[in-house]
């Protein structure tokens, strides 16, 4: 099992952690992940990182993908993996109908058909095999739809990028778990449970299937997000989780859509995701936070004493996950961390 750290995204103000970063690459921490919502994007603090290291991944969890042309997205992709001396991971996802809506302002339309048609064109672009051409629900290359010039032509990147480059899907949903089994190196279940793999593998299963070619878990790379307070207070490190639990579980995205929700019921949690919404849109983000519970802390995060962290890991030493993408702002769980997984 391998270890990233998490950046994220900016709050009011641009900043990085880079003693931080250097320290994770200095461990031996596989990759570091930058992210993006409706503020800072992914890739200019991923390209500072990346010119500031040498050795660590440089990945993106998520660059959404309403912002960017699928061209976009693999000319940003292969630009920075050239730079880079080929550290870069393309960590990609459909975001949620109000930021798509809202703030890129565009339709949401078919996220799931969205990410599989993006992915099969950038393979396309690295590969380079013949000039681009494809017609699909979501996306035309060469445009013909309303107001197409008739000029659009195929072509194929100046740039030769890396046929191989990791693509890894941001998936909770069945269907969106499915989608990414079926055409990405990897997924990110967001936060998980190591304990409820079932959560997920049946539908990881079916994308193998739908993909061919004896594709597996050898082929797939699972990376959740998991944050890790190091501290002798149990309680008191639950606290710094809770916050981040009852947003997701509460406020990210409508009642009536919520993704995150819906994936604390199916890991078992329904009473407590339904109170937590309510509280949470109710303006109550106190209770909301009060509400989240302690055992749903305890199964996604790494959390309290060292020897608490230590066996709470071998839970995940056990699950099909490849990298723990760690969220932690303390550089003594970083080393505590290296110690115990690398």
């Amino acid at each position: 099992m391998k270890l990233g750290l998490l950046v994220g995204y900016s709050g009011r103000g641009m900043g990085l952690p880079m003693e931080l970063i250097k320290e994770a690459e200095k461990l031996g921490f596989d990759s570091v992940w930058t992210a993006e919502a409706y503020g800072s994007d992914a890739i200019t603090p991923l390209a500072w990182i990346g010119a500031q290291t040498s050795r660590i991944r440089l990945g993106t969890a998520i660059m959404q993908i309403p912002a960017r042309t699928p061209a976009m997205a693999a000319m940003t992709a292969m630009s920075l993996d050239a730079l880079s001396g080929g550290r870069f991971i393309l960590g990609i996802g459909p975001s949620g109908p109000q930021v798509v809506e809202g703030w890129h302002g565009v339709k949401y339309g078919k996220p799931l058909t969205r990410t599989r048609e993006y992915v099969q064109i950038i393979r396309q672009i690295l590969r380079r095999e013949q000039p681009v051409e494809f017609h699909g629900e979501e996306y035309d290359l060469p445009y013909s739809g309303p107001g197409a010039t008739g000029l659009g032509k195929p072509l194929k990147s100046i740039l030769h990028g890396r046929a191989d480059l990791p693509i890894y899907t941001a998936a909770i949903s069945p269907a969106g778990v499915k989608v990414a089994a079926e055409v990405a190196d990897g997924f990110f279940p967001v936060w998980m449970s190591p304990d409820k793999w079932s959560v997920f593998a049946p539908h990881v299963e079916a994308g193998f299937k739908k993909a061919g070619g004896g594709k597996s878990m050898a082929d797939f790379e699972v990376s959740p997000f998991v944050t890790c307070v190091l501290g002798d207070d149990v309680a008191q490190c639950r606290n710094a989780v809770k916050p981040m639990l009852a947003l997701y579980i509460g406020g990210m995205g409508a009642r009536n859509k919520n993704f995150y929700n819906d994936y604390a019921k199916r890991l078992g949690y329904e009473e407590a995701a339904e109170k937590i919404q309510d509280l949470y849109l109710e303006g109550k983000k106190m209770e909301a936070m009060a509400a989240v519970p302690d055992a749903l802390v305890d199964e996604v995060a790494l959390l309290g004493p060292r020897e608490r962290i230590r066996d709470r890991l071998q839970a995940w030493k056990a699950s099909p996950v490849g990298t723990l993408c760690i969220g932690s702002g303390q550089p003594e769980a970083l080393r505590m961390l290296a110690e115990l997984v690398l």
